[in-house]
């Protein structure tokens, strides 16, 4: 039951109103309220999993139905506030890191805090400042930790549209941020959905994909995804794809950075966003030697720390395997032939192997 001053639409309208305002204030750059749709998705979801376009992300295909209908996560749930985060911090170079072959690329959202957390406590931060207003409100935040349809409940929300490269894009900042949701049992007002998904007859995201993952506009097939094959990916990554696979060592940013909205990106300012350890401007060689210690002391709080210390290694050795040829590249990669282990030395002989040719 609503408290008695939640009695009108105009009483509930000032409280969405204000629910906006907060988010602001707790560092979000935008929040929508929607009352989701899903269930129009489930057929093309059950799609792209029969067509195994999710790879090795089983967790993917399991939990039912559940994500094309929110009040199974959160049980009376009637709205869900969608909000934003901008993560991107100005001082990092972008497409620059790229063309420097022995230094490292880290996608830009992983350079600084788990973000996780950040906005996770962010969300929880706003949810209680409504309960202080309203009392329980019924409530619970995600921050990609739950089969949620993230993306489609933000367009939904009209924060923006899905583009051709799967991200959510808005005119206001391209897409470079990062998505969070409350599921709430308030009936708030909803606001006007996107009805236009404004990638025209572009195609760049599609064309420019290093190792051409998109099997059409709107489809991603996982198993070629620089990002998955980096981060989510157990075991050796195909020999065809390592040569595409540049200098990028965790995640891929490529069709975010040839998207026109790009230029539209806002700037994070958040601290904790900007970059840990100089890992926005780190070689090769550097990182690579590493040791396991070492790597766990550097990626605590971080995300990086999801893909483990044999795959980091698996990834920098292919990385330098495609990094110009020099002694000290050879000589390091030579050095960690006979102490690590079978998966990554099978990829150490495979980067030797590119500095004979």
């Amino acid at each position: 039951m609503l408290p008695s001053f939640l009695s009108s639409p105009d009483d509930l309208q000032k409280l969405a109103d204000d629910i906006k305002s907060w988010a602001i204030n707790f560092g979000f750059a935008e929040a929508r309220i929607v009352e989701p749709d899903l269930a129009q998705y489930k057929d093309e979801f059950n799609e792209w999993i029969d067509n195994q376009y999710h790879a090795g992300m089983d967790y993917l295909a399991n939990h039912g139905d559940m994500r094309f209908y929110p009040e199974q996560l959160h049980p009376g749930t009637r709205r869900v506030i969608s909000l934003r985060m901008h993560y991107l911090p100005q001082s990092v170079e972008t497409v620059g890191r790229l063309k420097t072959k022995d230094k490292a690329y880290i996608a830009r959202y992983a350079l600084g805090r788990d973000y996780h957390k950040l906005i996770r406590k962010r969300l929880t931060q706003l949810a209680k400042k409504v309960e202080q207003q309203v009392g329980d409100h019924g409530y619970r935040a995600f921050v990609d930790s739950a089969p949620i349809l993230e993306r489609q409940i933000a367009e939904q929300a009209g924060m923006g549209w899905i583009g051709k490269n799967t991200l959510l894009l808005t005119p206001k900042a391209g897409s470079w941020f990062l998505l969070g949701e409350i599921f709430t049992n308030l009936p708030l007002p909803v606001d006007k959905p996107t009805t236009d998904r404004h990638c025209g007859s572009c195609t760049a995201c599609l064309t420019q994909c290093p190792t051409d993952a998109f099997v059409e506009p709107w489809v991603l097939d996982a198993g070629k995804c620089i990002s998955y094959l980096t981060i989510e990916h157990k075991g050796p990554i195909p020999e065809p794809l390592r040569s595409k696979m540049g200098n990028r060592i965790f995640g891929c940013d490529d069709c975010q950075l040839v998207c026109p909205w790009t230029k539209f990106a806002k700037y994070t300012k958040e601290e904790d966003f900007q970059p840990r350890h100089d890992l926005d401007s780190a070689g090769l060689v550097e990182l690579f030697k590493w040791d396991e210690a070492t790597f766990l002391k550097k990626t605590e709080g971080s995300p990086i720390r999801r893909t483990g210390y044999e795959n980091w290694q698996r990834n920098i050795a292919v990385a330098l395997g495609n990094a110009p040829t020099s002694d000290l590249t050879v000589q390091t990669l030579e050095a960690a032939l006979h102490t690590s282990s079978e998966l990554v030395k099978e990829h150490i002989i495979w980067a030797l192997e590119q500095h004979k040719r």
